[in-house]
């Protein structure tokens, strides 16, 4: 993660997501498999690392992962096709998914956010779940919310803002934080949604000078010269 500004001088927390470039590796269609997809691969590997059956099937590639997604039957795309970060736009709403961090085993409060008991008045488990059943039905109703394993599981951040992207390196400037460790494997989806008018970031080019202080300096040299 890191920090972008705008021009008025906001700042907006941002994750760079390397998308791509992806490359489609199999082509589904509803004739042949009952429903229409796409492979797409991403990543290298090398090659003496791969099965013989990986290996025949990406053919003259070596991607180190595989996903699919499915499209519209009317959306027409073959072999080979790239998928790069200029198919997305700034201020445009994705859905970023990934697996959440494993925080081992937590309790109520971590897992599900209680605010746990009262710290005085006789309480000496402030972080205890409390009541987990009644007298009827004579056990503890599954899915109650209790202490157990968090984290390891997939996770949808959705309508997360593009703010920026890096055509040339492949980068998305998401803004706010995507599931998932540093170095670790997300699904990015357009949801269709834009803004108005995308956020003008501060650009890091060096301004034009500025004519008064040209003329201060000038005067400067010239005193410097009578004295």
């Amino acid at each position: 993660m890191t920090q972008v500004f705008t021009a008025e001088g906001r700042h907006f927390p941002v994750t760079v997501v390397q998308a791509g470039p992806c490359k489609v590796t199999q082509v589904r269609t509803k004739d042949k498999d009952g429903y229409t997809a796409v492979q797409i691969g991403f990543g290298k590997k090398s090659k003496s690392s791969m099965s013989k059956a990986s290996r025949g099937h990406q053919k003259d590639n070596n991607f180190l992962h595989l996903k699919e997604f499915r499209i519209a039957e009317d959306q027409k795309m073959k072999t080979g096709d790239e998928i790069k970060v200029s198919n997305f736009t700034p201020g445009e709403y994705v859905d970023v998914s990934g697996i959440m961090k494993g925080r081992g085993f937590a309790g109520a409060m971590k897992r599900h956010g209680f605010h746990g008991f009262p710290a005085t008045h006789g309480h000496n488990r402030p972080r205890s779940v409390g009541s987990i059943g009644m007298r009827f039905p004579q056990h503890t109703v599954k899915g109650k919310r209790m202490a157990g394993r968090m984290g390891g599981h997939q996770v949808t951040m959705k309508n997360l803002l593009i703010l920026d992207i890096d055509a040339e390196k492949n980068l998305l400037y998401v803004q706010g934080a995507v599931p998932g460790s540093r170095n670790g494997l997300v699904k990015v989806k357009a949801t269709g949604a834009k803004i108005d008018k995308p956020i003008a970031l501060y650009s890091s080019k060096s301004p034009e000078p500025d004519k008064k202080s040209e003329k201060n300096e000038e005067v400067k040299e010239s005193k410097a010269q009578k004295k």
